[in-house]
């Protein structure tokens, strides 16, 4: 048996094929395995750790919250005001910002582990999931490389799952005809830094999102030429309403109008603040930007100063994609661009399917649930961050499913001690 600060374990071999004693290490856990160490992560384990109920957290990088320390722009800040954003039991540094830098948001993430004494295990990158019904059991199988261990397998036995990779493990690249004979540089947004490289450069920049709006941005501020692909409708919002957070005037709409009037007066103010989108080819989908949200999970378009250079024509507009060809881009509508480079601004998606076994988060009744419940599956499975909420709703889930496993835990551990103590009493009353 051994003991640390967030596990206790011991080896168990009831449950493996007399092939796996020799090829993987297995280890009981104590309580729930975390799958990641992002902020959906760091903050189940956090309210865990308050409630003292051992965990493990496993973590394929080499570091904490590794899409943003990884996989973020330079010029990246928070678009929701730092009170939306800030993660359980601990709130950001009061002399930060109101919109905090990627670079103060990764500081204060790494703070927040440190408060909490958190330590995952890096490096180890989970191959697969599966529950054991014999035992009512996971079984989570995982690969370690070390510079010291070198390659190690290991499987972890325990009664819950929290699998909190969230929904942008992956960057999402779409086929397109001919990109393999352009010649110029393709670019993941994943990938992309700043837009010192291009500059004096015509880009092509792939998706309208936040992503595609920010990347677009800052190309132009380093005299590139983007043009960005729009293929269908989307919602442009201003950051900022009268002074006030966009995001904090609808939830505080939300608390007293139904959600179609807010989206009505949403647009009413954006209109006044920023003219017609229609005109410069972003065209607004007819669903309102909350509802849309809400039903099929697209987010709206914060904007931070790219409209106006839409407006300026220092920011381009083009239609889809029908192809490549070697120095060029050929668009739907027929036109053909002269481009240097191209920028894949096409997002993410779960990497979940690919190792939880048997079933995804939908078969095991996650993502069929909606909020607040869409944080609970069956058979000791819960998911943080895959509700469409960004950081508050990832908050707000990992606080209901630290609290539900610490329920389950504390039960559990008390009918152990009963049970112990019942089989002391009878012990002695042999003698």
């Amino acid at each position: 048996m051994c003991d640390n600060n967030n596990t206790s374990c011991v080896n168990i071999s009831s449950m493996l094929q007399p092939e796996d004693i020799f090829s993987r290490r297995c280890i009981w856990v104590n309580g729930p395995v975390i799958v990641g160490a992002g902020p959906s992560g760091l903050a189940v384990a956090a309210d865990l750790k308050r409630q003292e109920v051992p965990f493990i957290i496993l973590e394929r990088a080499n570091c904490i919250a590794s899409l943003w320390q990884n996989r973020t722009y330079d010029r990246l800040k928070l678009h929701l005001p730092k009170q939306f954003c800030q993660l359980p039991n601990l709130p950001f540094p009061e002399d930060f910002p109101e919109y905090p830098t990627k670079y103060q948001f990764i500081e204060y993430l790494e703070s927040y582990a440190t408060h909490f004494d958190l330590r995952p295990k890096f490096n180890e990158t989970v191959q697969s999931a599966k529950y054991d019904k014999r035992f009512g059991l996971w079984r989570v199988q995982t690969v370690l490389r070390s510079e010291l261990l070198g390659y190690c397998e290991f499987e972890y036995i325990c009664r819950w799952l929290v699998v909190a990779t969230g929904e942008n493990a992956e960057k999402v690249v779409p086929e397109f005809e001919g990109l393999e004979d352009f010649g110029g540089d393709v670019l993941h947004a994943g990938d992309y830094k700043s837009g010192e490289r291009y500059r004096g450069n015509r880009v092509l920049v792939v998706g309208c999102g936040n992503s595609g709006m920010e990347v677009s941005l800052d190309l132009s501020n380093h005299d590139a030429s983007p043009s960005m692909v729009v293929r269908s409708s989307v919602h442009v919002l201003p950051i900022e309403i009268l002074g006030k957070s966009t995001f904090e005037l609808g939830v505080t709409m939300m608390k007293w109008m139904p959600v179609w009037l807010v989206d009505k007066t949403l647009l009413v103010l954006t209109r006044l603040l920023l003219g017609n989108t229609d005109k410069y080819g972003l065209k607004r989908p007819e669903m309102g930007p909350l509802e849309l949200k809400n039903t099929v999970g697209k987010t709206p378009v914060l904007d931070i100063g790219a409209f106006s250079r839409i407006k300026s024509g220092k920011i381009k507009i083009v239609p889809g994609i029908a192809k490549f060809g070697l120095g060029k881009v050929e668009l739907v509508d027929g036109r053909a661009l002269q481009i240097d480079s191209v920028i894949l601004a096409t997002g993410y998606r779960s990497n979940v399917p690919s190792w939880l076994k048997e079933n995804d988060l939908a078969e095991v009744g996650i993502e069929k649930n909606p909020f607040p419940k869409g944080w609970k599956g069956k058979a000791g499975l819960y998911a943080v961050g895959f509700t469409g909420r960004g950081l508050s709703g990832a908050s707000f889930d990992a606080m209901s499913v630290a609290h539900d496993i610490a329920t389950s835990w504390k039960e559990e551990t008390m009918q152990q001690i009963k049970t112990v103590a019942s089989r002391h009493r009878r012990c002695i009353s042999h003698f």
